[in-house]
């Protein structure tokens, strides 16, 4: 339980009474004074020059048990590698306490050493069977080891400089919802009086605050004008909807008691704050409250509390502002654990930010988003993930515009002090693209492309001169488009975005069908010599299908062409037989019979190079009939080969676009 976290400014300091009788030096007794006072950075100090003096050979047991004071102060002063080093004397000097194994777990994890972690957590279960806490925290450590290897979520973070200083930096909170004036608790050099804090070896924490120039610059902090600032610790802010009201942490130190924690109210006068008054929650005077937050609507205040009925260690509580008399409760066991629940955050009625030592996370407080269900009766929490949280303490989140916003940290601080980080959730950009052609790969003129998602969404958009287009999407909807332009065929095509959280670009092109010439169906085949469709014909008379269901005013003539092999007569027939297969096929897909003729060319109409021909066949100019003659002047008989497979087409032609099925 560090100061900033868990004592000074936020929860009781716990009485822990020290079993070292059997030491009675004036240092020993000194350190055993200092540590119940809570007062561990000086407890630190004195303990340590008590275990140098030890003997290693003559004074084992009590070098082990001052070891492990030690390691307490260090761990309650967000040391990590100090604290893991000074549990591990402890247990090498065989201190009988299985705790020794808990804590030296906690401290590797908030190392990042999560294998030693895991190896700590298990030898403590040895001795504890079923421990809760060991439990999860060999599942945050696999958590941990498993999130290396996996993508992070798509939040950047960023030291946020301007509010940090040398000293600790923690727990921003927004004024109002104009997002241009922040405040946080600090005990930089400008913080009120010159003592230093026993428990923490820096000045007892102020709150200050900063505003935004008029260029949208955050400006270098200030401490909070008024009354608000004393000469005890004040911090973790939150304020009522209207931002008149402040709810503050204060610590009340004296030598002779325990430090209580207590929550407070200040209002405000312009840009100054009146002493801060207390706001009496319950009648109990033993248990210590701290870390307040306004709901939105301002119904509600959340904090943290070790009052009697919760579920262990701290817990997130809650009462009516409005109703307050017998509105108190705990929020339950889905969101509090045998650990320590803290920081609550509420963004609005149905989700709870907070930070938590109970559930499964990457080292020390994780922070947590608790959502309540559409019944409102189960929060379901979720563990907000890399980077956001760390192997260090991870606290006192708080959201401005979007998904964006300020938390504390103190990862990366050798010392375990916190600073304030920035985040940002960069806006997913989901887009679609493609281009408008005919037939012929040209830009199709003032092509519509219309697209309708089942979220609602519609949009429209004319393609540019080049026939490109392009629209901006939503994850996981599912979109039906639409392209068409005077004198053409509508096409019609539907896909589904992916829900992943990444950006993505989809990309579709829309070949539409001229109404004033024949268009050729690409991919119909036959068996040689003969009318009979291959199956390889299905996926091209299948879209044939569906663009005259998307095009029902439209009726077609269905015309076969044959090279030049062959007798007039037989490539009539032919021809008019395999023009007749393709309707009996759309007949058969439930296309009406009454929009479709059909018809046999033979060899009688050539076909004319088209720019999209000479592009595949460049040998043949642009505008070229391949007649027989022509072909037959070919020297290479590759050519005549290509010039005959050219002409062996299937075409369509608009007959009319009036057509009425009633």
């Amino acid at each position: 339980m560090d100061f900033r976290k868990l004592n000074a400014l936020y929860i009781l300091l716990p009485v822990l009474l020290l079993a070292l009788c059997s030491c009675k030096t004036p240092k020993l007794s000194e350190a055993n004074e200092q540590f119940n006072r809570g007062e561990y950075f000086n407890a630190s100090k004195t303990y340590r020059a008590v275990y140098n003096k030890l003997n290693p050979r003559e004074d084992r047991e009590l070098r082990g048990e001052v070891a492990y004071q030690l390691a307490t102060c260090y761990r309650k002063l967000n040391m990590a590698a100090r604290a893991s080093a000074a549990y591990q004397n402890a247990i090498r000097y065989e201190y009988p306490d299985s705790m020794s194994y808990f804590y030296l777990g906690r401290s590797l994890q908030m190392e990042g050493k999560y294998q030693p972690a895991i190896d700590a957590y298990t030898e403590f279960l040895n001795l504890c069977p079923g421990d809760a806490l060991a439990r999860e925290g060999i599942r945050g450590c696999q958590m941990a080891i498993r999130a290396k290897s996996s993508p992070k979520t798509r939040y950047k973070v960023s030291s946020a400089k301007i509010f940090n200083s040398r000293r600790a930096d923690f727990s921003p909170m927004f004024l109002d919802n104009t997002f241009n004036t922040i405040y946080f608790t600090s005990s930089n050099e400008k913080a009120n009086g010159n003592d230093k804090s026993e428990i923490t070896g820096m000045k007892r924490s102020d709150i200050f605050f900063s505003t935004k120039d008029e260029k949208g610059n955050w400006q270098r902090p200030e401490p909070a004008g008024g009354e608000l600032n004393t000469a005890f610790d004040e911090g973790v802010v939150s304020f009522s909807p209207d931002g008149q009201t402040m709810y503050l942490t204060v610590a009340r130190r004296a030598l002779d008691a325990n430090t209580s924690v207590e929550i407070y109210t200040s209002q405000r006068s312009d840009a100054t704050w009146s002493a801060p008054q207390k706001f009496e929650i319950t009648a109990d005077t033993i248990s210590a409250v701290g870390h307040p937050a306004v709901s939105a609507d301002g119904t509600y205040l959340y904090f943290a509390s070790d009052m009697p009925g919760g579920y262990g260690g701290k817990d997130i509580w809650r009462i009516n502002l409005k109703e307050r008399v017998g509105s108190l409760e705990n929020l339950g066991e889905q969101i509090n654990t045998s650990g320590d629940e803290m920081f609550p955050y509420s963004r609005n009625d149905s989700t709870l930010y907070f930070s938590s030592d109970g559930h499964p996370g990457f080292g020390g407080l994780d922070m947590f988003v608790a959502r309540l269900n559409s019944t409102g009766d189960r929060w379901s929490v979720e563990n907000l993930g890399l980077p956001l949280n760390s192997q260090g303490d991870d606290f006192g989140i708080t959201f401005g515009e979007g998904e964006s916003g300020f938390f504390s940290s103190n990862r990366g601080d050798a010392r375990g002090y916190d600073h304030i980080f920035s985040f940002i959730k960069p806006d997913i950009k989901v887009t679609i693209s493609g281009m408008v052609l005919d037939k012929d790969e040209e830009p199709v003129p003032n092509a519509i492309i219309r697209i309708v998602g089942d979220d609602g969404s519609n949009q429209k958009e004319v393609a540019r001169d080049d026939g490109s287009f392009k629209f901006n999407l939503q994850r996981g909807v599912k979109y039906v488009m639409l392209a068409g332009a005077k004198g053409y065929l509508n096409v019609k095509q539907e896909f589904e975005s992916d829900s992943e959280e990444e950006d993505a670009d989809y990309g579709i092109d829309f070949i539409l069908a001229a109404i004033h010439k024949p268009q050729v169906v690409e991919n119909i085949f036959y068996d040689f010599d003969r009318a009979t469709l291959r199956p390889e014909s299905k996926d091209a008379l299948d879209e044939m299908a569906q663009m005259l269901r998307d095009n029902p005013n439209v009726t077609i003539e269905m015309g076969s062409h044959t090279d030049r092999v062959g007798t007039d007569e037989y490539n009539i027939g032919l021809s008019d037989r395999r023009a007749k297969s393709v309707v009996d096929y759309l007949i058969g897909a439930g296309i009406a019979a009454d929009r479709m003729t059909w018809k046999g060319y033979g060899e009688s109409v050539p076909k004319t190079v088209t720019p999209r021909i000479n592009r595949e066949y460049p040998q043949f100019e642009v505008g070229t009939v391949l007649t027989p003659e022509f072909i037959e002047a070919l020297e290479d008989e590759a050519d005549r080969e290509a010039a005959d497979q050219i002409n062996r087409r299937t075409e369509f032609q608009v007959t009319s676009i009036e057509y009425d099925m009633f």
